[in-house]
Parts: structure tokens; sequence; C-alpha cells
């Protein structure tokens, strides 16, 4: 059979299984034994355990656990709280300056967990509640959080970009430095649009917030301390030369839970067990789904597939912004009915070819697809971040969440535009730190 038309029948069948309710992991293995059965004969299942335990053999997988142990710590705590606070009590006078600290707060707070649901749990519980009070309208109070959530699998330390990383064996650390400036760009996209949207809904005197005497103000501030020195500590830890990032993951774990049991005085040991209990059970889930893409990764080079589909494209004649174009509305469908780590393991294998073939930088495809994925975060079906703040507001409809979230969904793909346009935003700061890639 030819391959392209075999890889066509192996989407097909992937899609199937998963939409069948299988779990990701064990639907990739479902299919990768299949086709090497029925095309490879019985004989080629033999290499599969060597496959899926090899896929594991990576010291660069120990930094997933640690950073989950990371943000588990300070999702524990009242640390988005703190931080909701201390940005509130700075931003209150502002037209529009609780949505503009909240979306502050998401950012902060991402940087240090790198999980959407949690920045959005932790954050929304707090801001939510409190714009409402002060007559936000129910879509601008709830769309900015579940955006902001998002922020969470961009602005690092980032899993999504550990797993992007591990996938395509690209720079760990470059794919951190080149989150930076787009994470930054995404969310002054959405502190501008809460600001015309606020300033659109015309009610100031709802808008207006308590003020703080600048005794308030300051005396707040050492609550915000403790995180700006995590997240200084873990960048001086990676790009200082002290240690490579997974060492880094355990440094930033180690300051994560230090914070949460010192300043927060998380004493009850059956708290911290809940924390490592958590973060074992995602982690484990999210390896287990790695080296599943591992044996799905062999099944389709095994079976030609992955080098035809990069002959194919590099026959093209078509230009290579249409062939981006095309992958864009690709991620974007997939992000609609797939968790990123997904999205990205399933991927990565076919896509990585076809944009070198094209001629695009793997650095700057990674935060394309990061912020395609964090589209798929705010969209249904899946939408996760959607009823994540369903749960946190229940009196308020998922619709309105979902159409209070789509100018942020605008933004995003605003974003992708103008990194298309610049993709020095992206690449730059990973080649001035750390050199040109080779």
């Amino acid at each position: 059979m030819d391959p392209l038309i075999l890889g066509a029948l192996v989407g097909l069948c992937t899609i199937l299984v998963l939409f069948s309710g299988v779990s990701v992991g064990i639907g990739l293995l479902i299919v990768s034994a299949g086709f090497l059965v029925v095309f490879d004969g019985a004989r080629s299942l033999e290499l599969m355990p060597e496959i899926f335990f090899g896929k594991l053999d990576s010291f660069a997988l120990l930094s997933i656990p640690m950073f989950i142990i990371m943000g588990s710590s300070i999702a524990s705590t009242r640390a988005g709280a703190d931080l909701y606070e201390a940005l509130e009590r700075w931003l209150t006078r502002v037209p529009g300056g609780l949505v503009i600290s909240n979306l502050g707060a998401c950012a902060l707070f991402a940087a240090m967990s790198g999980s959407s649901p949690a920045t959005c749990a932790a954050i929304g519980k707090m801001g939510i509640p409190e714009m409402l009070k002060r007559g936000y309208p129910e879509g601008i109070a709830t769309g900015s959080i579940a955006a902001g959530g998002t922020l969470g699998i961009l602005i690092p330390p980032s899993v999504t970009m550990i797993v992007y990383g591990v996938a395509t064996e690209t720079s760990i650390g470059r794919l951190f430095l080149a989150g930076v400036f787009p994470g930054i760009m995404l969310v002054a996209l959405f502190m501008a649009w809460s600001l015309y949207a606020t300033w659109k809904s015309g009610d100031t005197a709802l808008l207006t917030a308590q003020s703080y005497t600048w005794r308030e103000k300051i005396e707040i501030l050492p609550r915000v301390l403790p995180f700006i020195l995590i997240i200084i500590g873990v960048l001086y830890t990676m790009y200082g030369g002290v240690a490579t990032p997974s060492e880094t993951a355990a440094v930033g774990a180690i300051l994560c839970l230090s914070v949460a049991i010192v300043i927060y005085k998380l004493w009850d040991i059956r708290a911290i067990w809940a924390i490592l209990r958590d973060s074992t059970k995602e982690s484990v889930m999210i390896l287990f789904i790695i080296a599943a893409a591992g044996v799905f990764s062999y099944m389709l080079s095994s079976l030609f597939i992955t080098q035809s589909i990069a002959i194919w494209i590099g026959t093209l004649d078509v230009n290579p912004w249409i062939l981006m174009l095309a992958v864009n509305v690709f991620l974007l469908i997939a992000g609609f009915f797939l968790p990123p780590v997904a999205v990205i393991l399933m991927a990565a294998p076919i896509l990585l070819p076809i944009i070198t073939t094209a001629g695009f930088d793997p650095i700057w495809f990674a935060v394309i697809l990061t912020i395609n994925m964090e589209i798929g975060l705010i969209s249904p079906p899946v939408g996760l971040n959607l009823y994540v703040i369903n749960g946190i507001a229940p009196d308020i409809s998922l619709r309105t969440i979902l159409m209070g979230s789509l100018p942020f969904v605008a933004c995003m793909v605003l974003a992708i535009v103008i990194l298309s346009l610049f993709p020095g935003i992206a690449t730059w700061l990973p080649e001035a730190v750390m050199g040109p890639a080779l």
C-alpha cells in the first residue's frame, strides 16, 4: 500500500480509537500494535516493550515530575490570592485595573505553576467574584481568567515545552526562552482588549474600586517577593550555567515546597503527601503518553509514513506560508478535541520534517504550536479552562464564559500573525542568551 494512503488510514483509525473514549496512551498503543501486526507481522511486536521503555530512558524527562511538583506546591497555598491582592491594590484606580491585575496575577502564577487549569482555579476563585461584585460584565470577568490561564503552557517553565523538546530533540532551555517575549506579548494583548472592553461597557461608576493607602500598598509587597525570588532562582540556575534544565526543575520544586512549608505553614504531612501523590499521578499519565507516542512514532517510521510525507511535501510547489496556514488549521482542530501533550506527541513526528523542509525554525514553530494549543484550552468541546471557570462560577452559563473568551481567542490569532511577521520575537532571546543554534 502507498505510504501516503497508509498514513491517511493511520490518522483516521487514530481519530476513531481516541473518540471511542480510550485514554490517549492506550489508544496510541492499540493503533501502533494493530498496524505493525498487519503490515510488518506479529514479530514486530517484540520491539514494542523495548521502544516503550527506551522512550522513557531520558534524563530530560525528570524535569516533568519536578515542574509538576513545583506547580502543585504553589497551587496548594494562598499564593494565587496573595498575587491577586497585591496587584489589585496597585492597579485598583486604573479603569479596568481589576481585570488587568487578574491577568497579571495569571501570568505570574503561570510562570511558577506551568499549569493552565491550576492558574484558572487559583486566580479565578478570588478574581471572578470580585470583578462581578465591582460590576464587570460576566463575559469579561470569566473570559479574562480563562484566557489568562492558558499562559501556563507558554510562559516558562512549561511542561508543554518540555514535551515538545523531548519529542523533537530540541533544546529545552531554548524553548523556555522562546516563550518569554511571546508570553509577554499575549499578556499585553489580553490587557489591551480588557481595557477596551471595560471602556466600551460605559459603566465607569461601577468599575471604580476602593482606594488603598500607600502603607497598604507597600505592606502587601513582601507577599509577592517569594514568587519573584523563585522565578529569578529558577532562571539563574538554568541560564547561569549552574545546572541543566532537569536539575533546575528539582531546584524549583525544592524552592516551591519550601515556600509552601515555611511561609504558608503547610506543616500537615497529609497536605504534603497530597501534593506528592497528585503530582505523581499527573506525571505518570504524561510519561505514559510519551512512551506510547514513542511506539506510535516508531510505527510511522517503520511503515515509511513519516519519510514519505516529508518527501511529498518537499516536492510540492506551494508557498511555505500556505503550508504553514494548513498546519495551523490542523493544530487548531486537533486542539479542540485533544489535550496539548497528546497533540504534540502525536503530531511532532509528522510535522517536524514538514516545517524544517519548508524552511521554518523549529524553536519558532514550538511557540506557534503552543499558542494553538492555548486556543484549544478555551474552545469546546474539550475546552478544559472553560469547565474550570464554570466550576468556579456555576451561576454563569458556559455559553457566557465561551462568548467572553472569544475576543481573547482573537488576540491569540493576532499573536500568531505577529509572530509570523516578526519571528524574532520568539527566536531573538534564545540566540542572545545561548548563541545561534547549531
